[in-house]
C-alpha cells in the first residue's frame, strides 16, 4: 500500500547499489571470491546504533561479525563493526548494512548531544512526524539509545516496549473553541497517571494563558510553549515572565516545557529557565553518520585502499578517561584498557543482540564520564 521496501526484499539484497550487481557478475564469472575482512569506520565521533538490524539482515549468511555494543561512543577512524567471510556472500548487503547504522547512529548522536546540553533537564523526542512513518520505531529507538527521557510516537510501545509520552495539540483546544474547556476536558478524560501539561499559546499571549490555566483548572503539572519562531519575540523573556507569574501565585511546582523547532543552541541558552525540551526535527532529522565499509584483509594478507589502514583491528578503551587505542586484532591489548569489539555473529548465527535499555544506560554512563572529565562543551558543540 505504501511505498516501502518490504522486509523480504531487503533480506534478498534488493536495496543495493547497482555496481554491486555488476561486481557479483564479474567475480562469479571469473571465479574470484576472496575471504575478506571488512571494517566500518567514520571520520567523526558518534554514538553507535543500528546493529540489531544488521544482525537480522545477515542472519543465515555465512559471515562472522564483530561490533561495538550499541550505545558505545566511538571516535574518528575506529572500526565500529567488522564483517569477515567470503566477499560474494555479503557484497550486495553493504548498502543496507551502511544504511542501518548510518541513519540510526546519526539520530542517536544528535539525541546524545541534546541530552548532554540539557544537563539535568528532560529531553523528549517529538520528531517522528518529520520522517516517513515506516521508520518511526527506528527513530525512537535510536533517540532512546542516545539518552532522551521520553519518546512521543505510540509505535514505540508496540515495537520497543517503551511507553510513549505526550501533552496536547493545538487541535484539541481549537476543537473546543476555548482553552479552559479543553484543559478541563483533558483533566477529566486522560488517565490520572499522565502529567497535566497544558498548552498555553493557542490564541493569546503565553503568559496570560499560563495564568488562566493555573487559575481555572484543578490540576496543572506543567505548561508548554510551542510558539512558532515567527511569533516568539524574546522567548527567554517570555519564559521568565511566565515563571514569575506562576511563582507569585504559589505555583512553583508547575514546570515549563518548551517545544517547536529547537536545536542544540536553544537548549544551551534556555536550560536554566526551562524544565523540559520537546525536540523534534533536530533529532529525528539528524544527518547520518557517514560510515564507510572497507576491505582491510584479503585471503589473510593485509590490504587497504588509500587513506585506510590495513588489517583487522580491535579498539581498546580506558573507561576512566575515554581514551582509546587501536591495535591489530592479533596483538595483545594495552594494560588497563578494555576491548570494545565483541563477536556478535558466527557463521550467520546471532550470538548476541542488543538489550535496548542496556544500550541507553551505556550511552548515559559515557555522558556522565564526559561531564566528569570536563569535555561536555566539546561534545555538545560537535568539536571532538
Amino acid at each position: 500500500m505504501f511505498l516501502v521496501v518490504r522486509d523480504e526484499d531487503i533480506k534478498k539484497g534488493l536495496t543495493t547499489d547497482k555496481y554491486f550487481i555488476w561486481t557479483e557478475k564479474i567475480l562469479k564469472e571469473k571465479r574470484v571470491n576472496p575471504y575478506v575482512v571488512a571494517e566500518f569506520t567514520a571520520s567523526r565521533w558518534g554514538i553507535f546504533s543500528g546493529l540489531n538490524d544488521v544482525l537480522r539482515l545477515m542472519e543465515g549468511i555465512n559471515v562472522d561479525i564483530y561490533a561495538m555494543p550499541e550505545g558505545t561512543l566511538f571516535f574518528p577512524h575506529e572500526p565500529v563493526m567488522v564483517v569477515t567471510g567470503h566477499y560474494l556472500d555479503f557484497a550486495r548487503f553493504e548498502t543496507a548494512m551502511l544504511g542501518f547504522i548510518c541513519h540510526s547512529s546519526g539520530v542517536s548522536t544528535k539525541a546524545f548531544r541534546a541530552k548532554l546540553a540539557a544537563g539535568d533537564k528532560r529531553v523528549l523526542s517529538f520528531g517522528t512526524r518529520r520522517q516517513h512513518p515506516a521508520i518511526a520505531a527506528m527513530i525512537e529507538r535510536a533517540a532512546w539509545i542516545g539518552g532522551v527521557d521520553g519518546v512521543s510516537n505510540v509505535a514505540a510501545e508496540k515495537y520497543l516496549g517503551i511507553e510513549s509520552v505526550g501533552t496536547m495539540p493545538h487541535a484539541l483546544i481549537i476543537s473546543f473553541g476555548d482553552q479552559v474547556a479543553a484543559w478541563r476536558a483533558y483533566n477529566e478524560v486522560v488517565d490520572e497517571s499522565v502529567p497535566r501539561t497544558m498548552l498555553v499559546d493557542t490564541y493569546c499571549d503565553e503568559k496570560s494563558e499560563a495564568i488562566r490555566a493555573v487559575e481555572n483548572v484543578e490540576r496543572v503539572d506543567a505548561v508548554r510553549l510551542d510558539t512558532p519562531s515567527s511569533r516568539r519575540g524574546n522567548i527567554r523573556k517570555i519564559i521568565e515572565e511566565i515563571r514569575w507569574e506562576l511563582d507569585i501565585r504559589g505555583r512553583r511546582d508547575v514546570r515549563i516545557v518548551l517545544s517547536g523547532g529547537l536545536d542544540i543552541e536553544d537548549i544551551l541558552s534556555l536550560r536554566d529557565v526551562v524544565d523540559a525540551f520537546g525536540v523534534g526535527t533536530s533529532i529525528a532529522g539528524a544527518g547520518p553518520i557517514d560510515f564507510s565499509m572497507d576491505i582491510v584483509e584479503r585471503n589473510g594478507e593485509f590490504c587497504a585502499k588509500r587513506g585506510k589502514r590495513s588489517g583487522m583491528k580491535q579498539v581498546y578503551r580506558d573507561w576512566e578517561t575515554l581514551e582509546d587505542e587501536v591495535r591489530l586484532f592479533s596483538q595483545d591489548g594495552p594494560e588497563g584498557k578494555e576491548p570494545l569489539l565483541e563477536k556478535v555473529m558466527e557463521g550467520g548465527r546471532i550470538l548476541k543482540e542488543t538489550d535496548l535499555n542496556s544500550a541507553r544506560d551505556l550511552a548515559l554512563r559515557q555522558m556522565e564520564i564526559i561531564r566528569r572529565i570536563g569535555r561536555a562543551e566539546e561534545f555538545v558543540r560537535d568539536e571532538v
